[in-house]
């Protein structure tokens, strides 16, 4: 008989999300019961409700930890020029949004959802990635008040197109979707006056 091992509190929570996650990246939403996360961690009912106990909490729980990998995953580093990190960050968010296509689905309808707990971890996510790309075009500064607003409504739509692209148009390249969305950043800052566009805007625009 196999000896099942005991996992700590922490390490069970991540079992049990990982199933979840595989779980959630091969079915909608809607049609995800958690108790198979139960079954498929060989674990009581009981004890899945003692962590997570709502699919809406687990759902949250699930995004949470999805935003982490994707911060981790997209980390800039700082020996790239601004154009080199805006490429590499831009790749590694649509590699994710390839290999995760009905995940990235019910992230999109849940920032749609009105749930304040799933708007609330979304809009972290926004944030801190809009922090890293303004603090690389204007270290040291404040940046001017269209400027934040430029790469805020630039985040927004390459959500939109790396769900759309992932889940209906998985055929076009990836480098051709990089570049499309590099490309909408630069048009939107080169686009905007001369006292709100960064310092750095000819490095991202000679890369």
């Amino acid at each position: 008989m196999a000896t099942r091992t005991r996992l700590s509190p922490e390490q069970r929570r991540e079992q049990l999300l990982a199933h979840g996650a595989r779980l959630f990246a091969t079915q909608p939403y809607e049609d995800v019961h958690i108790e198979r996360v139960a079954e498929m961690a060989s674990v009581s009912r009981g004890l899945l409700y003692h962590y997570f106990p709502t699919k809406r909490a687990f759902f949250a729980a699930l995004l949470d930890h999805a935003a982490e990998q994707l911060a981790e995953a997209t980390t800039p580093d700082p020996d790239l020029g601004p154009r080199q990190q805006l490429l590499a960050g831009i790749d590694s968010y649509l590699g994710h949004c390839a290999a995760n296509r009905l995940g990235v689905s019910t992230i999109h309808r849940g920032a749609a959802s009105g749930d304040p707990e799933i708007e609330a971890i979304l809009e972290r996510s926004t944030r801190l990635h809009e922090e890293r790309i303004l603090v690389v075009l204007v270290p040291g500064a404040e940046p001017h008040p269209l400027l934040t607003l430029a790469v805020r409504g630039w985040l927004l739509h390459l959500r939109t197109v790396g769900h759309e692209w992932a889940t209906t148009a998985p055929e076009v390249p990836l480098a051709e979707v990089r570049d499309m969305c590099a490309g909408a950043l630069v048009g939107a800052i080169a686009a905007l006056p001369a006292a709100a566009q960064p310092e750095r805007i000819d490095d991202l625009l000679a890369g």
